[in-house]
């Protein structure tokens, strides 16, 4: 099992930049794919980004690809995520969750994929 606590949430003006971080406890952080998912007021929880346990590769929503960016530290024990080019459809709360294994990039984007799963962090983008 994984524990999660992310940080790094804020407000900030559209077009800007925050990078989130979910630090990771538990003896299978290295081998645990991670994501990160978003959830908006009144809206379903939606996939975000995902990566490897090896960190070699890593899958985006539509919605972000080009402006976030996941990785992970190892030794840290963190995961990232550094997103640019925010606006206002990016106000959410962004939860970090842990897999048991990678299941295709499919899978990976449902909630049911994962085991483990943060408090979240607030992000707020004003326009």
């Amino acid at each position: 099992q994984v524990q999660l606590v992310e940080s790094g949430g804020g407000l900030v003006q559209a077009g800007g930049s925050l990078r989130l971080s979910c630090a990771a406890s538990g003896r299978l952080f290295s081998s645990a794919p991670m994501a990160w998912f978003r959830q908006a007021p009144g809206k379903e929880r939606e996939f975000v980004a995902a990566i490897r346990g090896t960190g070699a590769s890593a899958d985006y929503a539509d919605s972000v690809l080009g402006r976030f960016t996941i990785s992970r530290d190892i030794a840290e024990r963190r995961v990232f995520l550094q997103m640019n080019s925010l606006n206002f459809r990016d106000t959410a709360v962004y939860c970090c969750a842990a897999s048991s294994h990678w299941s295709g990039i499919d899978s990976m984007q449902a909630v049911s994929a994962y085991v483990s799963w943060g408090q979240g962090t607030q992000v707020a983008v004003a326009s």
